[in-house]
């Protein structure tokens, strides 16, 4: 990786941590292990976990679990040298034994890409259900561990429609059974389940994380999703073209902040709570457009072809994680897109 980008990590990863890393110090000289730890989530934990390393001396090792190591390689081949990272290659659902000087556990093994969700239904959904349940009975022989953090997801809330209303933890929405959309949320919730079950019998330590949307490096402009296709089209000076009436609202967290949230939620979060993890500012696709055409200096339109209206709101409720462990948005949405297109600008003309 150019020295250009990391040095963009090592930034973005100062500013999270600031000047107290002693907000996590229960990782000094501790073992984690990643499951999906070479995707998104898991190389933003690693970028994280290093530079504790390596500017506050934590002493901290992670193993990173992934089916794809080639890709984690190309992508991110100053980490896959670190001496304090190693590398397993595996479906989640074949591990049988963790290492047992394990401390800490991340599961994040599954794919919010809703194309896998309507190509490959039934493998996303065992992936899911079957590899939750097999890292908990793994988990259950470990000698001293501290805590499980499991990735569940904000799509676990249903569709919601109430224009201005973040969404709590406590929102309960519908899910329609007989729907392919339901495949991916479907599958989190039993996992979910399945966690709050083990929690309460066979006494696991798990905390829940339920992402909404991210955007920022090591994301890939090919997934399905507005931002993406927004970013990618103002790269190549084509047109931003929003298929709704452009009034979807979202909000969009930058990685750096999702990594330091996600690695707090892992040593401070309480057994058995699930907490949401995203930013808490709404924007309309219409505007977000608007904002990637203004910073990435395109000459090209965003056309709104409002060939259906859409009231839907995909924004988090922070009040829970703000008031019980402290966290606060360090980068907000048009800092979250200059740094994307800073980003983008380099590793597209790679």
């Amino acid at each position: 990786m150019q020295k250009k980008l990391r040095d963009m990590i090592t930034a973005d990863c100062q500013e999270v941590v600031g000047s107290s890393p002693e907000a996590l110090d229960r990782l000094r000289n501790r073992l984690l292990y990643v499951t999906g730890g070479t995707g998104f989530v898991g190389t933003w934990i690693a970028e994280l976990v290093c530079y504790l390393n390596e500017r506050h001396d934590f002493g901290t090792r992670l193993i990173l679990l992934g089916r794809d190591l080639d890709a984690f390689r190309k992508k991110a081949p100053h980490l896959a040298e670190k001496p304090e990272i190693q590398l397993v290659s595996s479906d989640v659902r074949d591990v049988i034994d963790l290492p047992a000087e394990v401390d800490y556990i991340i599961h994040a093994a599954a794919t919010p890409d809703n194309r896998q969700h309507m190509s490959n239904p039934v493998a996303v959904m065992d992936s899911i259900t079957r590899g939750t349940a097999t890292i908990l009975d793994a988990a259950m022989n470990l000698p001293h561990l501290a805590k499980i953090l499991n990735i569940s997801s904000g799509q676990v809330y249903g569709r919601q429609f109430s224009a201005g209303s973040a969404i709590t933890e406590e929102t309960v929405g519908a899910l329609p059974c007989n729907s392919i959309t339901s495949v991916y949320p479907g599958a989190k919730r039993y996992a979910e389940t399945l966690c709050c079950a083990y929690w309460s019998s066979c006494k696991l330590p798990i905390v829940t994380a339920r992402p909404f949307a991210f955007m920022g490096p090591y994301q890939s402009l090919d997934k399905p999703w507005a931002i993406n296709n927004f970013i990618r089209d103002a790269l190549t000076d084509n047109t931003i073209r929003i298929v709704s009436d452009g009034m979807p609202v979202r909000s969009y967290m930058y990685p750096s902040d999702m990594a330091y949230w996600l690695l707090r939620m892992l040593v401070d979060g309480t057994s058995g709570m699930a907490y949401n993890l995203g930013s808490p500012y709404g924007i309309t696709l219409g505007d977000l457009a608007e904002k990637v055409k203004q910073y990435s200096s395109m000459v090209s339109d965003v056309v709104v072809k409002g060939m259906h209206e859409d009231n839907s709101v995909f924004v988090p409720d922070q009040g829970l994680v703000s008031s019980t462990l402290g966290l606060e948005i360090k980068v907000p949405i048009d800092e979250t897109l200059k740094r994307s297109l800073r980003w983008f600008r380099e590793t597209v003309k790679r």
